[in-house]
C-alpha cells in the first residue's frame, strides 16, 4: 500500500534533531514529552494483516463491467437508468470493490486496500449521460461522471475512476477537447473505441487499422499528450488477424476489450488474454439476459471462492498455495503464495 508523504523539512528537522541529541523541552527517560509519551502509549502500532487473515487471492477473477447510455426512458439491454447506475455503485461500493481503470488493470498495476476487489467500470460510445459538463465546468447531475463522484464522496475507499472508450467527436454537448482534458485531469482513462463505431471484422485488414487509428488520432487532436493504451471492439467484434486491434500504424494497446459476458481472470494468470478481454453489461437480476449480466455475476463471485482479493501489497502476487500452477511465469518473482 501507499503510504502518506512526509514534508520534506520535517524530515530534515527530525535529522537534526536525532544528529545532535537535542529536544525543545525538557523530557523523561525515552526523549518524549509526558504528553507525546502519553500518546504514544495510547496508540500502539498495528501490524498489516498477513494474506491469509484477508483471504488474498490475486489469481482469482475480476468483474470488467460495461456501460453505454444513462437514461430514464431505456431503449435497448444496453441501456441503464441514472438510479441502476447508482444502485450498482452502491451494491459494489458495500461489497468491498474499489474501481480501477483499464489501463492499470490490463498491466497489474492494481493498488487497493487489502481484503478488497479490484472492478473495472467501463463506458462506451462517449455519450452525454456519461459525461456533460456544465457551464461552471462540473458534472451535469446524474451524469456517470456525476454518479461516481457521489458515491466516493459517501464512500471514500470507492475511487472514482473509470475508462472511457471513445469515438470520434466524442461527448458532442460539451465538445471532445473539453471532455476528454477534463477526464484525463481527474484521473480517468481516456481510451479508443474507433473513429466512427466501425465493425472491424467487416473490414479488411488496411481498414480496420484506419478504423483503429482514427480513433487514436481524433483522441490525441482533442486532449494532446493523453496516453492510449486501450481499445474497446464494437460490436466485440475481432478484425482478422486479430493482432491488427493490439498493433498498427500509430497505435499499440495493452488491453484490448471484448462485448464478452463473464468475468476476467486475474492479469497474473496463466489464462489472461490481453488482446481479448472479456467484460460484463451492467444489468439487473429481471433483464433481459440477466443469466450474462453484472447482478447475477456479482451474486456468483460472492458467493463463490472465485473472485480477486488484494493482499494489499501491488508489488506482490499472493494467493492461496493450491493455486500455485494458475500464476502466469513473469510473476514467479513477485509470486507470495500462503
Amino acid at each position: 500500500m501507499r503510504h502518506p508523504l512526509v514534508p520534506l523539512g520535517a524530515l530534515a528537522g527530525a535529522a537534526a534533531l536525532l544528529a545532535t541529541g537535542c529536544s525543545t523541552a525538557p523530557s523523561p527517560a525515552g526523549g518524549q514529552p509526558p504528553a507525546a509519551a502519553s500518546r504514544a502509549a495510547a496508540a500502539p502500532v498495528v501490524a498489516p494483516k498477513s494474506p491469509a487473515e484477508v483471504g488474498a487471492n490475486e489469481l482469482g477473477q475480476v468483474p470488467v463491467l460495461m456501460y453505454h447510455q444513462l437514461t430514464e426512458k431505456p431503449a435497448s439491454v444496453y441501456d441503464r437508468t441514472p438510479a441502476d447506475f447508482r444502485a450498482e455503485l452502491e451494491r459494489l461500493a458495500r461489497e468491498d470493490y474499489v474501481p480501477v481503470t483499464a489501463r492499470d488493470f490490463q498491466t497489474g498495476r492494481i493498488d487497493i486496500p487489502a481484503g478488497t476487489h479490484p472492478v473495472v467500470l467501463t463506458f462506451d460510445d462517449s455519450t452525454n449521460s456519461q459525461v456533460r459538463l456544465g457551464a461552471d465546468g462540473a458534472p451535469a447531475p446524474d451524469t456517470a461522471v456525476a454518479i461516481l463522484a457521489e458515491t466516493a464522496k459517501k464512500h471514500p475507499a470507492f475511487k472514482p475512476v473509470a475508462t472511457f472508450f471513445v469515438n470520434a467527436d466524442a461527448f458532442s454537448a460539451t465538445g471532445s477537447a473539453k471532455a476528454l482534458t477534463w477526464l484525463k485531469d481527474h484521473g480517468y482513462e481516456v481510451a479508443n473505441h474507433t473513429g466512427r463505431h466501425e465493425n472491424l471484422h467487416s473490414l479488411d485488414r488496411a481498414g480496420a487499422e484506419r478504423a483503429i487509428s482514427a480513433g487514436q488520432q481524433a483522441i490525441e487532436r482533442a486532449a494532446p499528450g493523453t496516453r492510449v493504451t486501450s481499445l474497446a471492439l464494437p460490436f466485440g467484434a475481432m478484425p482478422e488477424p486479430a493482432g491488427t486491434a493490439v498493433r498498427g500504424t500509430g497505435y499499440h494497446y495493452d488491453g484490448v476489450y471484448l462485448v464478452g459476458a463473464n468475468p476476467s481472470v486475474s492479469p497474473f494468470a496463466k489464462g489472461f488474454t490481453p488482446g481479448a478481454i472479456p467484460r460484463i453489461r451492467s444489468a439487473g437480476p429481471k433483464d433481459e439476459d440477466a443469466e450474462f449480466g453484472s447482478s447475477r455475476w456479482l451474486d456468483k463471485l460472492a458467493a463463490g471462492h472465485s473472485r480477486y482479493v488484494s493482499d494489499g501489497d501491488p508489488a506482490t502476487v499472493a494467493f492461496p498455495r493450491a493455486a500455485q500452477n494458475e500464476l502466469a511465469p513473469a510473476f514467479a518473482q513477485r509470486a507470495r503464495p500462503y
